[in-house]
């Protein structure tokens, strides 16, 4: 297995992890009660619009903007191959996590389709994919849209049955690659970013995360996947919870965890949550695989969770019970479990509705109504 820090270093200043967790404040308190005032303002029922005007409030308290504005929209997408595969917990095979990216960046998968309807740009990260992928982008060269970014930590996890998935060195690499990639994407104007994953048997590893941070059996929180059969997830909870007894992770610990029993592609998008705190910019949960690296993230700094927005509940067994830990109410409930940010995506056009009756509807004294009054 190779790995070489240097292929995950960008050009310019590094933000380690170590100093990204020092940076990170409370969203601004001042910002988001002026925004509340100004709902309170505008024409029309006193917080009707529910979680909707809740989200603006914050993203209005992350940006520290009370002006809010989601006009430029990423998606980052973490692709990475699990070694555990290995042991038939899966329905296909490890290659297809190199051919579902490459379409991300064709506009062939589905949250590309997505992404085009709501405009929004997709950076699909290798970080970990099994084979090199052709025409990708190195680290010295400019982060673009609809492009795969070589930011390969190694060629796959080790099979977390036999042994840990990851060295702690590979696991904060992989972090940092994220809290980067963030750092970047604030520089291009990006102002609300979406999290994804591709990486067939992530929900395995997600799963052995999920029972060790809350301490919940495996086969409470361990689904079938993208289709296993009965016995197909009857082999998956076995696996796990021969992982876990194997490996040792430690639950006050979460890069233990992470690293022993977890991914690369779950690290990643942990440093994008990270990140979106340093740097000031919302981030969105997709579904569960990407709310399990938001869970990570929070453990390892409390106050990140004032930066992280829901989108929906996935259909995986546990989704809406690490949504329920994080405090997050979804704003739509679809029965969706694709992951790739399928379900972030969806979720946009219904933020930027939010945020166009915040900046553009009448206020009752422009309109000389009487406010509504709090009762």
């Amino acid at each position: 297995m190779k790995f070489d820090t240097q292929r995950v270093r960008p050009c310019g200043e590094i933000e380690s992890l170590e100093n990204a967790l020092k940076k990170i404040t409370p969203s601004n308190k001042t910002i988001m009660k002026e925004c509340i005032e100004r709902w309170d303002g505008i024409a029309k029922p006193l917080r009707s619009l529910g979680t909707l005007e809740e989200a603006v409030v914050k993203i209005a308290g992350i940006t520290e903007n009370i002006n809010v504005n989601i006009d430029k929209k990423a998606l980052i997408i973490m692709c990475a191959d699990n070694g555990v595969v290995k042991e038939n917990i899966t329905q296909t095979g490890s290659e297809v996590t190199a051919i579902v990216a490459e379409n991300f960046t064709k506009r062939k998968a589905t949250v590309s389709i997505m992404a085009g309807v709501s405009k929004t740009d997709v950076f699909t990260v290798d970080i970990g994919i099994e084979r090199d992928m052709e025409n990708s982008l190195d680290i010295n060269e400019e982060v673009l849209p609809f492009r795969i970014l070589n930011r390969k930590i190694s060629y796959g996890t080790r099979n977390l049955y036999l042994e840990p998935a990851m060295t702690q060195e590979q696991t904060i690499a992989a972090i940092e690659v994220g809290i980067n990639l963030v750092k970047e994407l604030k520089k291009k104007n990006y102002n609300i970013i979406a999290t994804g994953e591709m990486g067939i048997g992530n929900t395995t590893t997600s799963s052995a995360i999920t029972s060790v941070l809350l301490n919940e059996p495996v086969e409470l929180v361990t689904g079938k996947g993208a289709g296993l059969s009965s016995s197909g997830l009857e082999r998956k909870i076995h696996v796990i919870k021969e992982s876990i007894k194997l490996n040792k992770p430690k639950v006050e610990d979460p890069i233990d965890v992470l690293s022993k029993v977890g991914g690369l592609d779950i690290a990643g998008l942990v440093g994008v949550f990270i990140g979106g705190a340093t740097f000031k910019i919302p981030i969105v949960i997709d579904g569960f695989i990407s709310a399990v690296a938001a869970l990570i993230a929070i453990r390892l700094e409390p106050l990140v969770i004032g930066y992280i927005l829901p989108s929906h509940v996935s259909k995986e067994p546990a989704g809406e019970m690490v949504l329920n830990k994080l405090g997050l109410t979804p704003f739509i409930n679809c029965g969706m479990f694709l992951g790739e940010g399928t379900g972030a995506i969806a979720v946009f056009p219904i933020l930027e509705m939010a945020c166009n009756v915040y900046r553009d509807m009448s206020t009752f004294s422009e309109i000389h109504v009487e406010e509504y009054k709090q009762l």
